[in-house]
């Protein structure tokens, strides 16, 4: 599997250049924390409704 992802980043770097594929892994791990928080937020504001009534 890690060889099938080491190929893969070597096929992006050389389609788009290392700076293109840098800020695309860099901007995916952005929407997948982006997410995360937006998850963990939606369960806390659940998490405090519940606990009020």
């Amino acid at each position: 599997m890690p060889i099938i992802i080491l190929l893969l980043l070597a096929a992006l770097v050389a389609t788009f250049g290392f700076w293109g594929t840098l800020k695309g892994i860099l901007g995916a791990i952005g929407v997948i924390v982006l997410l995360c928080l937006l998850a963990v937020l939606t369960a806390s504001f659940l998490a405090a409704w519940l606990l009020r009534r």
